[in-house]
C-alpha cells in the first residue's frame, strides 16, 4: 500500500473518530441550530485532534435542507425532533485530507431510518462493484449511483458523485472544469494515473433525496 493511501486511510479514521465523539457527547440533538451544531464539531475536532482546517465548506444540514446539494448555501435550520440530518466534513490532519460524511436520525421514524440505512447499503455495494473494474469512465459510475438510488426507490440528489482526495492541497481545476469529479460530463478513466503518474485516489459520495417527504441523507468516504 503507498504512503499516500496510508495518510488517507489515516486521516479518515480520525474523522471517523470525531464523528463517533459527536455521538458519544450527545451533541446532536433536537433545538440546535445547524450552525451552532457545525461550530460545536468544530471546537470539538480542535479539543481532540487539534484540527483548525477544513478543505471544502463544513456542512450540517437537517429537515429539508437535506435535500440540497454541496453547492447550495440554504438557510439555517433549527434542528427538531424526529428530525434528519447529515454531517458533510473534511478535516486536514497533518497536512492530509479526509472527507467523510454521515447521516444521523433523531426519534424513531421508520422511513427516515430506512432511508440513512440505504444509503450506507448503497455506497458499499457501489464500492464493489467499482473494484470490479480495471478502467471506468467517471461518468459510468455517477450513472450508477443515480440508477442505484432508483433500485432503492429514492433519488440521487448529488451533482457529482465523488471526488480526488489527497495531500492538502489536492489537484484542483478551474470551475465548470469536472475531470477530477465523478460527474456525467466527465468521461475520463477513473483508473488513470495524475500529472506525476501516481495513482489517483477517489472519495465516493451517495446523496439520495425523498422530494415529496421533504428528506435526505448522505454518506461519504474513500472509496479507492
Amino acid at each position: 500500500m503507498s504512503t499516500t493511501k496510508l495518510k488517507l486511510i489515516e486521516a479518515e479514521n480520525v474523522a471517523i473518530e470525531l464523528f463517533k465523539a459527536v455521538e458519544d457527547r450527545n451533541l446532536i440533538k433536537a433545538g440546535k441550530s445547524e450552525q451552532q451544531l457545525n461550530a460545536e464539531v468544530f471546537d470539538l475536532a480542535f479539543a481532540l485532534f487539534g484540527i483548525e482546517k477544513h478543505w471544502h465548506k463544513r456542512i450540517v444540514r437537517s429537515g429539508a435542507n437535506t435535500l440540497m446539494p454541496y453547492n447550495e448555501n440554504p438557510p439555517d435550520l433549527v434542528i427538531q425532533e424526529d428530525d434528519i440530518l447529515f454531517f458533510d466534513f473534511g478535516p486536514i490532519i497533518e497536512d492530509w485530507e479526509a472527507d467523510l460524511g454521515r447521516t444521523y436520525v433523531i426519534g424513531n421514524d421508520s422511513i427516515k431510518h430506512k432511508l440513512k440505512s440505504d444509503i450506507e447499503k448503497a455506497w458499499y455495494e457501489t464500492k464493489e462493484w467499482f473494484h470490479k473494474h480495471t478502467k471506468l469512465p467517471a461518468s459510468e459510475l455517477y450513472h450508477h449511483t443515480v440508477e442505484k438510488a432508483k433500485e432503492y426507490g429514492w433519488i440521487f440528489g448529488g451533482e457529482l458523485a465523488g471526488h480526488l482526495i489527497g495531500e492538502f492541497p489536492h489537484e484542483r481545476l478551474e470551475p465548470g472544469n469536472y475531470q477530477l469529479y465523478v460527474h456525467p460530463e466527465n468521461h475520463n478513466d477513473m483508473f488513470l494515473p495524475d500529472a506525476n503518474g501516481n495513482k489517483r485516489e477517489w472519495i465516493l459520495e451517495i446523496h439520495f433525496v425523498d422530494t415529496e417527504k421533504q428528506i435526505g441523507g448522505f454518506f461519504e468516504q474513500l472509496l479507492t
